[in-house]
């Protein structure tokens, strides 16, 4: 065999090593359905309970108590961990009320693996992503608190291992370099190593888990229309009515 095919065999095997990398470390976007949200332009809140005081549980509760209002339900994900109840697992600030105190406790179990998180929206239309220790509730219209954190000052939470077989779908939430959010869920199970990868890769200095296999995403302009569901806290986001 000459030099020449030898040349050409080495670069497709360096290629395929660098193709196989580069997967490993980002995800394909065809596996993961995500939304832009703009805080500035956009009406995006947290949700809990209806006007009866009801947990709304599932995106259809959401989307049929917001027609009633004359507002169209253009995204919606469940928002962070939640008890048997329905009532938030930690912080929910909405509309400025402190409706669920911070949850500061030490546990088994995602919410609690340090550094978790919170994620929200101030009165002047700024959405962040911080872990809970560096949380200053000042001036917050929304907040919902959640774990693990995916990315930390752009880097992955210490505890994400490369390769892990545990596999789950994920849903989260992460803000841009432009100041817009990304929320995300997998279509198909993934790690939190490659989950975290995917916000990072995104530019995300800050990013959050919300939950996991019980997760659902209401997108109508992808064609993803799980109203399902029995959650805590929702996001919604939405567009008056004509």
């Amino acid at each position: 065999m000459t030099k020449q095919f030898f040349s050409i065999i080495s670069f497709i095997a360096v290629l395929f090593l660098i193709t196989s990398f580069e997967l490993k470390q980002n995800p394909p976007d065809s596996k993961i359905l995500d939304y832009i949200a703009d805080p500035k332009t956009q009406d995006i809140k947290l949700y809990w309970k209806n006007d009866s005081a009801k947990p709304l549980r599932s995106i259809l509760n959401l989307k049929n108590y917001l027609e009633g209002k004359k507002k169209n339900l253009i995204f919606a994900m469940n928002g962070g961990m939640y008890m048997e109840d329905n009532s938030p697992l930690g912080l929910f600030i909405q509309e400025q009320k402190n409706v669920h105190k911070i949850n500061k406790a030490d546990a088994s179990g995602n919410f609690y693996m340090k550094p978790n998180g919170i994620f929200y929206i101030t009165t002047d239309k700024k959405a962040g992503v911080c872990k809970t220790e560096d949380f200053k509730n000042n001036k917050i219209n929304y907040a919902t608190q959640s774990g693990p954190m995916l990315v930390i000052d752009g880097k992955l939470h210490p505890e994400f291992k490369e390769g892990s077989k545990n596999l789950n779908i994920r849903n989260g939430v992460g803000i841009l370099p432009d100041g817009k959010i990304l929320f995300a869920m997998s279509k198909e199970p993934i790690s939190f190593f490659d989950f975290a990868t995917y916000f990072k890769s995104k530019g995300c200095k800050n990013a959050l888990y919300l939950d996991g296999f019980v997760s659902r995403t209401y997108l109508p302009e992808k064609n993803w229309l799980q109203t399902d569901g029995n959650f805590g806290v929702l996001i919604g986001v939405t567009t008056n009515k004509k």
